[in-house]
């Protein structure tokens, strides 16, 4: 049985070293760490040529989501955010079959049939996630949005991130139950509150990865998932094989029993 495709975030490095070292440098510790996909992080790029890495992670067998900070919505807009055009193409440029963003502010007002208009002109597949702000990190407004997407048979599907259903309170279980047939990919992450307050991400405990376990049942066996949470050490390629082979496991329990 082939193992679900697991992808890390580049962001997961730490986005100091990741500007300091460039995108592309990581390239090699995803290949050799068991990785099949690598996400660019838009925020992140610095001197990067994106032909360059479309060329050098298709030599190491690697797979590409390219990751913007767009939001698909904007406030009192029915038409998509104009930047949508562009990033298709930029995801398209480093050889990426995903575009992953945010989904901004929707509302029953959006104009479905612009959206399936820009989305006819790229081969690249269109990721929505939810994010950590009010507008785009609940629940209701992606069940209207996928209710939508839905009707209109637009090959679009969900980045569940895990994690950041806590900045708004949201139970991440209930999210998978009520949109678990929409999603195509799935980021990783574990939370906890400093003493500040403030929500961060860490990596997954035991408990963590059990929780995540039952969250997939709800998806697509195999779907794709990612790590984005700190992946920092000495021996990188260690390290994050170790997280590879964990996130790999998550669901193989489910997928075995349906193939008895």
């Amino acid at each position: 049985m082939n193992k679900p495709a697991v992808s890390i975030s580049l962001s997961s490095y730490g986005a100091d070293l990741v500007r300091q070292r460039g995108q592309g440098s990581f390239i090699a510790v995803l290949a050799a760490a068991g990785a099949t996909r690598i996400e660019w992080r838009e925020e992140l790029l610095t001197f990067e040529n994106p032909a360059h890495l479309a060329d050098a992670t298709r030599a190491e067998g690697l797979e590409s989501v390219y990751s913007s900070p767009m939001e698909l919505w904007l406030a009192g807009q029915s038409k998509p955010n104009p930047e949508l055009i562009d990033a298709l193409q930029r995801a398209q440029a480093f050889g990426a079959k995903w575009l992953k963003v945010s989904l901004g502010y929707f509302t029953d007002n959006c104009d479905l049939h612009a959206l399936a208009q820009r989305l006819g002109e790229s081969a690249v597949q269109l990721l929505v996630e939810n994010d950590q702000t009010l507008h785009g990190g609940r629940i209701e407004p992606f069940q209207r949005f996928f209710n939508q997407v839905e009707q209109h048979h637009l090959p679009i599907k969900m980045t569940f991130d895990i994690g950041n259903w806590q900045w708004q309170d949201q139970s991440a279980a209930s999210a998978a139950r009520l949109l678990g047939r929409h999603v195509g990919y799935v980021h990783c992450k574990a939370v906890t509150r400093r003493a500040d307050g403030k929500l961060i991400a860490i990596p997954p405990s035991a408990s963590d990865l059990q929780q995540w376990e039952h969250l997939l049942r709800h998806m697509a066996p195999g779907v794709m998932r990612a790590a984005e949470y700190p992946l920092q050490g000495e021996d990188l390629v260690q390290l994050t094989a170790e997280h590879v082979a964990a996130l790999a496991h998550l669901g193989q329990s489910q997928r075995e029993s349906a193939h008895v």
